[in-house]
């Protein structure tokens, strides 16, 4: 892969990913214009969330069967849309429906992700998608700071007005300067869904996936609710001011970016250990947020490198493991990451208004002490697809046949 090619890929991600998520510093004004309780205020990113797993469903296996650049043309197209109808939303549930809609199309980042993977070769494939997986992480905590600020200037709606104008001109980017993704095989629809359900009960993707689940709702705790209490007393910080800790977020998850060579050095068990440690060590610094803002930058800091480095970790394992359903297989996994952040969104607003800072700090560090005791005791196990690797190192001229492979699922 070019490097003209990696960044347009991570800047596809990084917008994808945004209109999930660019929400989370301005609840308490979209909440305010909308007319909804601060207690509901999280569905608002759990609105996205749960159409974020539909698509993941119905959605990302098709990048086993169709050409992915016409897949990531069109779904960037579609999120246009979804947040374009959220920037003009009279009323909360116009809001919902844009949201659901912006996040069934999201996926585009799996379908994104799997492409890259497929275009990597083995060696300098935690290389690839450790710079890809970054823009999602750009996304995700870039966004909070470019809404911060757009907020003060233009209001909420401006957020979705201009991310709905870039997933347009990026769908016309990438069929201009994407290579084609034309496939040899006939594979069918219900063919690939039926190997997304198998994939459930397979130790290596289901040990990972738990992982995840755990990872993403104390992350979706964090940042679903940390703009609550930073907005009230003691320190009454504006929207801007919240979105500027996502600096602290960025810079803590790109200096995760190498975990991608750590595993093509073979390393990815271990790291994903020692960032999950660090995760739950992250909430005793997160707990001081009523006290103490250095510490809370400290802890977010921590908190975005392990979550980056666990989720770099994990999809190339996985990608590693299922070389011939990358695009399944990421779908798959990311049902447990979108569950994740649709229970850390909304059960951190809920334990926020009956609890303070205290609740949410304590749901936080039990979700990263369940996800380093699911690292802890499910042991290393090669997934079935590992032994084929005749088929990972082959010559580049041999084909595989995925509807021969499917039928044998």
């Amino acid at each position: 892969m070019s490097r003209k090619t990696r960044l347009l890929l991570a800047v596809v991600c990084g917008v994808a990913v945004a209109s999930v998520y660019a929400g989370q510093p301005v609840l308490g004004p979209m909440g305010r214009d909308l007319d909804v309780p601060v207690d509901s205020l999280g569905w608002f990113v759990a609105t996205g969330q749960l159409g974020y797993l539909a698509g993941l469903v119905l959605l990302v296996p098709l990048g086993d069967m169709l050409d992915r650049r016409r897949l990531i043309a069109a779904h960037l197209a579609l999120v246009a849309a979804g947040t374009g109808l959220t920037a003009a939303a009279p009323v909360a549930w116009a809001a919902y429906s844009g949201l659901a809609v912006a996040g069934v199309f999201a996926v585009v980042v799996q379908t994104t992700v799997a492409y890259t993977a497929s275009l990597s070769p083995a060696a300098e494939r935690g290389r690839d998608l450790g710079i890809v997986i970054s823009g999602v992480v750009i996304g995700i905590l870039g966004s909070r700071i470019v809404a911060g600020v757009l907020a003060d200037l233009w209001g909420w709606r401006s957020i979705y007005l201009t991310l709905a104008f870039l997933a347009a001109v990026l769908a016309l980017l990438v069929l201009t300067l994407l290579p084609a993704d034309v496939r040899q095989d006939t594979a069918r629809y219900g063919h690939v869904l039926r190997s997304f359900g198998g994939l459930f009960v397979q130790p290596v993707f289901l040990s990972r996936g738990l992982i995840a689940f755990f990872l993403f709702a104390s992350f979706g705790t964090l940042w679903s609710g940390m703009a609550l209490p930073l907005a009230d007393a003691p320190w009454h910080l504006g929207e801007t001011q919240i979105g500027l800790f996502g600096i602290a977020g960025l810079a803590g998850a790109l200096g995760a970016a190498r975990s991608g060579r750590w595993g093509d050095a073979g390393h990815a068990h271990r790291v994903t250990g020692v960032a999950l440690a660090a995760l739950l060590a992250s909430w005793a610094a997160i707990g001081q947020l009523p006290w103490s803002l250095p510490l809370l930058i400290l802890g977010v800091l921590l908190l975005d490198f392990a979550v980056q480095a666990v989720h770099v970790s994990n999809q190339h394992t996985l990608t590693a493991a299922y070389p011939d359903r990358t695009s399944t297989t990421i779908g798959a996994y990311m049902v447990f990451y979108s569950l994740g952040s649709a229970l850390g969104a909304t059960a951190t607003t809920a334990l926020f208004e009956a609890t303070a800072w205290p609740g949410p700090t304590v749901l936080g560090a039990a979700l990263a002490l369940c996800a380093l005791a699911t690292w802890a005791f499910i042991p290393r196990t090669r997934s079935p697809a590992r032994p084929a690797k005749a088929e990972v190192t082959a010559p580049k001229s041999r084909k595989v046949d995925t509807t021969e492979w499917l039928s044998k699922q």
